[in-house]
């Protein structure tokens, strides 16, 4: 029975080197060879090195050289790139990056080879094809994402173009970034774990254990979900899109990015807001389907008040005629009439109906016309001394009850 148990431990195969002890081995292998080289073989080796890493910064700068050559021909001859291959500038980037990684690895490689390290024995074995493969899918993932990427971004942008609502096409602006990093999310998940497989790593137990935490987080993390969801529904329901200029609170802005749990308003004097959808429980949109463009100018109580609304009524009609505001006002000018007594005077109320967003516009010129308008009509605009007001009224109404008494007949005896 031992006789049996020795001869097949005799027989067993012994177990294959850690990827540490490899390298280690290597390393002082390496070392062991470096010592015992002569200081003439040292120079040659050190010429040689020299010489691959020039040439691999020759190469490099000979092809950024002709590119650029190539791009300033094409301009000078009036092909510049249309702004569609523009937006391919981030995947040619991306491209040349990689140009430059594998001509870099391929000179090290090339120095490893002048020092007698022999990476491509290395890289033929066990542990060398798994970190290939371990390299590969890490580019091949990068690419895959930049590649997705660009391609919704180009779909989006397709469909952008093609709408024919306004509304519909700021919702696909709205989109893209969102579905671009949802997918961009789950290929890098899946790159994630096919890497870990590819090392060693058992990644059933992995997906249980997460499927677990995923559930412990759900409930300490309610707060990024409801954001999530949230801005699901604005969105799916349109409520809000990018461009809109919108009211968070006490925040006003143009919408300038929503992302999977925020939104993002750009206010007049470039500060950016963010907020969570979870906080903006109240959205007030002014710029979606139309806007309404309101005026209120004040006049003084001295005023002819019927006027005063005759001459607002004719600066609208103007205003409506003329070739620069008339494809944005959507109706004639409202006159509500005397919406309120202040300290100031009187306040008239009326409103343009106009674009979504044009309506600040349209009721500065309003007001700046109304202004020469009244000036020509004599229409006092109101201002805070209402009892100088007073008694210049009752000054006046005194005069007339004065000569009214005067041109009165005396009374009979």
């Amino acid at each position: 029975m031992e006789t049996t148990i020795a001869s097949a431990a005799s027989h067993a195969t012994p177990a294959a080197p850690s990827a540490g002890a490899q390298i280690i081995n290597a390393v002082q292998t390496f070392t062991g060879d470096l010592l015992q080289l002569q200081p003439r073989e040292v120079a040659i080796n050190l010429a040689l090195s020299v010489l691959v890493v020039g040439g691999a910064f020759g190469l490099v700068f000979a092809l950024g050289w002709l590119t650029r050559r190539g791009v300033e021909r094409l301009a000078a001859r009036g092909l510049a790139p249309s702004p569609e291959v523009r937006r391919t500038s981030k995947v040619a980037a991306i491209t040349w990056s990689l140009i430059k990684v594998v001509i870099a690895a391929s000179a090290f490689v090339l120095v490893l080879e002048v020092w007698g390290l022999s990476p491509l024995e290395w890289l033929s074995g066990r542990m060398g094809a798994s970190a290939t493969r371990v390299v590969v899918l890490l580019l091949a993932g990068a690419g895959a994402m930049e590649l997705s990427g660009h391609l919704i971004e180009r779909i989006f942008h397709s469909l952008e173009i093609r709408s024919i609502d306004g509304r519909r096409a700021a919702q696909f602006r709205t989109l893209a970034p969102i579905i671009r990093g949802l997918v961009q999310g789950l290929l890098m998940i899946f790159v994630g774990l096919t890497v870990l497989s590819e090392i060693g790593v058992q990644i059933g137990p992995l997906l249980a254990g997460a499927g677990v935490v995923g559930v412990a987080l759900g409930f300490g993390a309610q707060t990024l979900v409801k954001d999530f969801l949230t801005g699901l529904f604005l969105i799916i329901e349109d409520i809000v899109s990018v461009g809109d200029n919108v009211k968070i609170g006490n925040f006003t802005g143009r919408v300038e990015t929503m992302t999977l749990r925020t939104i993002r308003l750009r206010d007049f004097d470039g500060t950016l807001h963010v907020f969570p959808y979870s906080e903006a429980q109240v959205i007030h949109n002014r710029t979606k389907s139309f806007s309404n463009a309101v005026i209120e100018p004040r006049v003084s109580y001295l005023s002819d008040i019927d006027r005063a609304m005759e001459v607002m009524k004719r600066v609208g009609v103007q205003m409506k005629a003329d070739e620069l505001y008339a494809k944005v006002i959507l109706e004639p000018l409202e006159i509500v009439g005397v919406d309120e007594f202040t300290d100031n005077g009187l306040v008239l109320k009326a409103r343009f109906k106009t674009l979504p967003g044009e309506q600040w516009r349209v009721a500065r010129e309003f007001n700046r016309r109304l202004k020469g308008a009244f000036d020509a009509a004599g229409i006092e605009i109101g201002y805070p001394n209402v009892g100088a007001d007073r008694a210049e009224r009752r000054s006046f109404l005194e005069h007339e009850g004065g000569a009214d008494d005067r041109h009165e007949a005396p009374p009979q005896q």
